[in-house]
């Protein structure tokens, strides 16, 4: 049984118009089925849905080109836009050419997995309380409520993996596999385009991520990974740079991540969001905390750059990172059976606002068509303990601490610490009392930057110091 096709073009010579693909690949670049997308760029089929966590980065190698290009009527995504950049899908949504459906990211695994496995539909906990629970079912298990999701069927996926053999055996490296296998068996025709091609036999079978029956053609990849390709894109501001409230200095992103490091115990396992958060694993060194992405990778490490950069091994912001004596690398639909399963310690996230309730936005704004859900709905409804580390004013000076969220919101009275670079805030039972605030900064104008009613800890401190006067 011989899978191997002579080329990408010939690989998706029988797409048709109105087809549906599930496209794999994670954040905006890694390891996308570059060499396939091309080819179906240049066939030309019409009128296609796109089923694909991200659209990726703007560029002739993602799916976005196929936006660009006027093929695609219909998404079903967890990002259809992202902070800063701007997109041919988010003009094309706002102007209804396109239709979107936004799923957060391990929704979208489970319901691809469960359309693999012959299911109908899932009961899922994510969402619950937010703008993705209109119009679905909701029933109640053991006096917990559960969304109704129906099974994502396709009638394509492209694939991308480091090996192949002939029998359609797939090999994957690292923290690529990703939705690799769940958007494979979701597919009638599964096409995998691979770095390297062997003979039957040559992958040894514990080393099969997804085995031949599930895969339909097999094509030697025509893109090969460069690293300027690849990893964050978007340009932050200096971990270092600190902004400035009342012509005073606040704290640094370091700072703000050092501190919320300071609050996981030991034997935790974490998981941390994209933006700030990602610093967090700057200052583990030495402790027995265990990271976890979404993208399929237990026990990372701190960022790294330069010659100790692995292609395959990044966090779920897309930096790369170092590994850790006993890290695992998995798919995502186990990334997610870890999260919703109660398994996470603690999960640090980012926010566009947190209010008195506890209640977290952070996937869309007013500004943007659509939003960015990722796997922040799946993280906030299985962890134990949820950690926010945001700046304590927004871009345009608004107030991110407020009394109700005005967006969207991403979980319902789920807050339970707030790390900003003016204070620290914990919720107990269920009202927010501040902790910490900044060097250099009183309780009074810590509170009068923010639009929440806090009551002030009578102990009162420092962040990283003594006792508040």
């Amino acid at each position: 049984m011989d899978k191997i096709v002579a080329s990408p073009q010939a690989a998706v010579a029988d797409l048709a118009d109105g087809s549906s693909i599930a496209i794999a690949g994670f954040g905006i670049a890694h390891r996308f089925p570059s060499s396939l997308l091309s080819a179906v760029r240049d066939q030309g089929a019409k009128n296609l849905c796109l089923v694909c966590n991200s659209l990726g980065a703007a560029d002739e190698l993602r799916a976005q080109m196929l936006v660009a290009n006027g093929q695609v009527n219909r998404l079903i995504v967890s990002f259809s836009a992202r902070p800063g950049l701007k997109s041919r899908a988010e003009e094309l949504i706002a102007a209804g050419e396109i239709s979107v459906e936004l799923v957060p990211q391990g929704v979208l695994v489970e319901r691809m997995r469960a359309a693999g496995a012959g299911l109908a539909a899932i009961y899922s906990p994510t969402g619950v309380g937010t703008p993705i629970a209109e119009g679905k079912e909701l029933r109640y298990f053991d006096g917990k409520p559960y969304l109704l999701e129906p099974a994502i069927r396709v009638d394509y996926a492209l694939l991308r993996a480091h090996r192949a053999d002939r029998m359609g055996n797939l090999q994957f490296r690292g923290g690529s596999q990703n939705f690799n296998t769940s958007f494979a068996k979701a597919a009638r025709i599964a096409i995998a385009e691979v770095d390297e091609i062997v003979e039957v036999g040559q992958i040894p079978p514990d080393m099969v991520g997804l085995p031949g029956v599930f895969v339909s053609r097999v094509v030697e990849s025509t893109v090969k990974i460069r690293l300027e390709d690849v990893g964050p894109s978007r340009p932050s501001r200096s971990a270092d740079l600190p902004r400035s409230y009342n012509g005073k200095l606040a704290l640094t992103r370091s700072a703000m991540a050092r501190r919320a490091a300071e609050l996981l115990p030991e034997g935790s396992v974490v998981n941390l969001g994209i933006g700030i958060p990602t610093l967090v694993s700057n200052y583990l060194a030495g402790r027995d905390v265990i990271l976890h992405a979404e993208n399929g990778i237990l026990g990372y490490g701190e960022i790294v750059s330069g010659a100790e950069i692995d292609p395959d091994v990044y966090n779920a912001g897309s930096q790369f990172v170092s590994l850790r004596p006993g890290a695992s690398f998995f798919d995502s639909v186990t990334s997610f059976e870890i999260a919703r399963s109660g398994k996470l310690s603690a999960v640090i996230l980012g926010a566009y606002q947190v209010d008195a309730a506890g209640n977290l936005a952070n996937w869309t704004t007013p500004d943007q068509v659509g939003g960015g859900i990722g796997g922040a709905m799946d993280l906030v409804a299985g962890a134990n303990t949820v950690i926010i580390i945001m700046e304590h004013r927004d871009s345009r000076d608004r107030a991110k601490l407020v009394q109700t969220c005005t967006y969207p919101l991403t979980g319902v009275a789920c807050v339970d610490t707030v790390v900003s670079d003016l204070a620290l805030l914990q919720r107990r039972d269920g009202a927010f009392v501040l902790e910490e605030v900044a060097p250099g900064f009183t309780a009074e104008e810590v509170l009068r930057l923010g639009e929440m009613d806090v009551p002030v800890s009578p102990r009162l401190s420092v962040m990283g110091g003594e006792a508040a006067r």
